[in-house]
């Protein structure tokens, strides 16, 4: 590939197949995370990692190797890697003493660092610890954010703006029931967020709906908020902007009441009448005056007075 003023131009086809897949669409391709590990790691992060990549394949990227960098002081190294993986979320995970067992969760706008937030762990039971039955690989999990904080402090709506981001997966048109079987649950209590991950049982009870039960499978962690790095109110909604071609058309005379129900209005003519097509009866066939035969009827007919004795 060649670049000349500041615009690249393929030599290949494959270069110019690699350049369209990176090339703004209107439909994007589903968001893909970066999992790395800072110069310092402890044996708690390094196999927290592991198991949110388990959790997230295969819409993430492991990077084994370490690197030396701190993304609340230098986030260049992190847009590099975004950019050459092609990922829009990230997660880094680094142990000091000044904050133990800490995991960045992070995503990217136009291949620059838009939100960070950091967790510190304080208690965490990894996957294989738990000893049942795991659901399949890239199985599209339900989120549940339990806890009114989560809608009152403006941190932690970021917080659930960013894990439903990282964790939703691809969009998918339809869902059967037998697919719903992985729920990821988020508490915030008390400064606090819990994260716990079930396996949704469907069991025999009797009737056409089944009974549900929810075993624990893991990883289960308690985190605490320790620093962020939120994008100021512009940028964030110049992130969520939409192309006009995805934005619905308003149609016109039709609207919509509290429930959803759709009304429309429809304008017409003046209608006469007189020209009305009707039943066809012999009785009601026009006469050659323009009466009506029913008319003519009506005024042949004796009328009836009443008569007081």
């Amino acid at each position: 590939m060649t670049q000349l003023d500041g615009v690249v131009k393929p030599k290949t086809k494959r270069s110019k197949r690699f350049l369209e897949s990176r090339a703004p669409k209107l439909t994007e391709n589903v968001k893909t995370a970066m999992i790395m590990k800072g110069g310092n790691t402890s044996q708690t992060v390094t196999q927290a990692l592991k198991d949110i990549y388990s959790l997230k394949k295969p819409n993430a990227v492991l990077y084994k190797k370490k690197n030396i960098t701190r993304p609340f002081e230098d986030s260049t190294s992190l847009e590099f890697f975004s950019k050459k993986s092609d990922c829009s979320l990230f997660l880094f995970g680094s142990h000091n003493k000044k904050r133990p067992n800490n995991l960045i969760f992070g995503r990217l706008f136009d291949f620059h660092v838009l939100d960070m937030i950091e967790l510190g762990i304080e208690k965490y039971v990894s996957l294989s610890e738990i000893k049942t039955s795991k659901c399949p690989e890239g199985t599209k999990p339900m989120l549940v954010f339990a806890g009114e904080a989560f809608d009152v402090d403006n941190d932690l709506k970021r917080l659930k703006s960013l894990l439903l981001d990282f964790f939703r997966g691809p969009t998918v048109p339809a869902v059967r029931l037998a697919g719903l079987e992985h729920i990821l649950h988020f508490t915030a209590l008390d400064g606090k967020i819990y994260m716990r991950s079930y396996r949704c049982l469907l069991k025999k009870s009797g009737c056409r709906t089944p009974r549900i039960e929810l075993e624990e499978i893991g990883p289960s962690f308690d985190f605490v908020m320790r620093r962020t790095h939120l994008a100021s109110d512009d940028l964030y909604k110049l992130a969520h902007r939409q192309p006009k071609a995805l934005k619905p058309k308003k149609k016109k005379n039709i609207s919509h009441d509290a429930f959803g129900t759709k009304f429309g209005r429809v304008h017409m003519q003046k209608q006469d009448l007189s020209k009305l097509q009707t039943r066809k009866m012999k009785g009601l066939r026009k006469r050659k005056g323009g009466v009506d035969s029913t008319e003519d009827e009506a005024a042949a007919a004796p009328k009836q007075v009443k008569v007081e004795s």
